[in-house]
């Protein structure tokens, strides 16, 4: 099928490759004249047949709204907007009724994959009616991992970004579990080779897993992570579920002190917050403060 693709970053960039690779025909619209196919909105909207299926790959909030808007006033009743970013999910609700009411149909979809989406396959996680998610099939059979899993139709609109939401929430509180026990492994002075004792834990414990091997690449590449200042940033997902949490009353220890450790790692140098930094590096492609 032929997609029209806005947005061709990190992540943009290598789901457009993933998608062409299984045969289908992307359409790319970049600001970056580089990277782009088309040179505006309404050229990429032009170079597809109908119905049309565009996929937003563009930073949440206000970039978000404005391709939205500009899109709602090129499409065509029977076509379908598909957020793939990392907006709100009460943001998508707004944007599926504005697209609505000029026949317009909506999906949000999150996606976790990072840098190694490319070669792994893409997590999907969307929400919307299930006529508008089967214009999109094709292209989330595309994203996928191989294999029965890795993406499911969560619920109704607002559901995906939701489900991905809640997805970064556990894998904060997963990082953080990770850095604070190797910041007391590295404390004592019995424990001579930490990286190992890592390396170890990657086969035969219940705590393996593929952000283990990724803080075993980091130690590899730097054994006590003293090339990365303790710092770590967040990109607003942790906040929201944690903001989601107590409009619920639903009791989120874990993952609001992992939000609240990353707070003090502003304030100082935080070993576990190298860390921290190097798995979100490692995974995603996120840039990093040196020492």
């Amino acid at each position: 099928m032929e997609l029209g693709l806005v947005g061709l970053g990190k992540m943009g960039g290598n789901m457009r490759d993933r998608i062409r690779r299984a045969g289908h025909t992307v359409i790319g619209y970049d600001r970056n004249p580089d990277l782009a196919d088309v040179h505006s909105l309404e050229d990429l909207v032009g170079s597809l047949k109908g119905p049309r299926v565009v996929w937003i790959m563009v930073p949440a909030g206000i970039a978000t709204q404005t391709t939205i808007d500009e899109l709602a006033e090129v499409l065509s009743p029977g076509d379908v907007v598909v957020d793939g970013g990392n907006s709100r999910w009460t943001d998508d609700e707004k944007h599926a009724e504005q697209l609505h009411a000029r026949g317009i149909g909506f999906v949000d979809c999150g996606v976790s994959g990072g840098v190694w989406g490319l070669e792994n396959g893409y997590a999907l996680m969307y929400g919307g009616a299930a006529e508008d998610v089967a214009k999109v099939q094709p292209i989330l059979d595309a994203l996928k991992p191989e294999g029965d899993f890795g993406s499911v139709h969560a619920g109704k609109v607002g559901a995906g970004h939701f489900a991905k939401m809640v997805h970064n929430g556990i894998e904060y509180a997963m990082m953080q579990a990770y850095a604070e026990g190797w910041e007391l492994l590295e404390a004592v002075d019995s424990v001579t080779d930490v990286r190992e004792v890592f390396r170890s834990w990657q086969e035969g414990t219940v705590i393996r897993s593929w952000l283990l091997d990724l803080a075993v690449n980091a130690l590899d590449d730097d054994e006590h992570l003293e090339k990365l200042r303790g710092y770590a940033d967040d990109s607003g997902e942790g906040r929201w579920t944690v903001e989601a949490a107590i409009n619920h009353a639903v009791p989120l220890p874990a993952i609001t002190a992992s939000l609240f450790a990353r707070f003090a790692s502003r304030q100082d140098d935080s070993p576990q917050m190298k860390m921290v930094a190097a798995l979100r590096n490692q995974f995603g492609g996120h840039s990093v403060e040196t020492a």
